[in-house]
């Protein structure tokens, strides 16, 4: 199994009503603001880790699970569905948090990366540099959409009240980690097997279920708005670098109704961008090339 290099420390903070489960690397020294890492949808905040260890520099790091995901969880009062802006809020309260009087270094991959970028531009003086990683937005959407979307969203409310929408569990964890490897053919065994362990918890039955809530899977409510989208990273002051693998899983998830021409012009409204992709890696870029990403990561942030 990965043995881990920095080993982090594990704490709970009072959020909006929940008991944000944090996990922290290195130093926290006098006057120092932290440097940030937010992760994607059905992810935990400990898969920063093989990144984390790759870092070259001694900074102080924190990395939240997001509602619902990791340990950050309420089973007595469980939402049946998410809605986006919540995520500002809670990010909003960490930052209050842990630096209360400085702007952070914030990094976002995926899910966590659209959270980061709309934080920058919502509020810009607590972002001293950003980096966005395959957090590519949504396909441009239509208002005549807009009555079939709030069906979905109502069906697969029951859907999920009926128990129809729920998370697979395995019989292991080595069932776990070849869930993982399944979905990103790049991990190693050793790798896989660590994330397992953090990806996963047993339930009273002895099986291993992924700690992600279902009602994640229930579809948004509200049409992406592209136009909205584009107001809020013109307001971004913070040097940004948006990060890509040389694996286009932009293009093949979308088939073809959202490609990464179209990401990469939405991104023009960035005022301060630059670019950079990660070679022989696919969306879980911060696992399949950790070293690679951390020296980018590291040369952006203090040149």
């Amino acid at each position: 199994m990965y043995q881990a290099l920095k080993p982090s420390r594990s704490t709970f903070v009072p959020i909006r009503h929940l008991d944000y489960h944090v996990l922290e690397w290195g130093t926290r020294r006098e006057g120092e603001s932290p440097l940030v890492l937010m992760h994607g949808w059905m992810d935990v905040s400990a898969s920063w880790q093989f990144m984390v260890d790759a870092l070259q520099r001694d900074r102080w790091i924190i990395a939240a699970d997001w509602r619902g995901f990791g340990l950050t969880r309420n089973a007595a009062q469980a939402p049946d569905n998410y809605w986006f802006p919540d995520y500002f809020a809670d990010l909003d309260g960490l930052l209050d948090h842990f630096s209360p009087g400085a702007p952070v270094d914030l990094v976002g991959h995926s899910m966590g990366a659209n959270v980061v970028m709309f934080y920058a531009g919502i509020r810009p003086d607590r972002v001293q540099k950003l980096v966005n990683l395959e957090g590519f937005g949504l396909p441009q959407t239509r208002p005549a959409q807009a009555p079939e979307r709030y069906g979905k969203w109502l069906d697969e409310i029951k859907l999920l009240h009926e128990g129809k929408m729920s998370l697979r569990a395995y019989d292991s964890l080595d069932g776990v980690a070849r869930r993982l490897q399944k979905t990103n053919p790049r991990l190693a065994e050793d790798k896989a097997r660590w994330l397992a362990q953090h990806w996963a918890a047993r339930n009273d039955e002895g099986q291993w279920e992924i700690l992600g809530d279902p009602a994640h899977k229930v579809v948004s409510a509200h049409l992406y708005q592209v136009e909205e989208s584009l107001a809020v990273f013109r307001r971004i002051t913070a040097p940004t670098l948006a990060v890509t693998a040389s694996d286009d899983s932009l293009s093949s998830w979308w088939r073809g109704n959202y490609r990464m021409p179209e990401f990469l012009e939405r991104m023009k409204a960035v005022p301060d961008l630059r670019h950079g992709q990660i070679s022989d890696a696919g969306h879980m870029l911060h696992h399949d090339q950790p070293g690679a990403l951390a020296s980018m990561i590291e040369d952006f942030l203090y040149s």
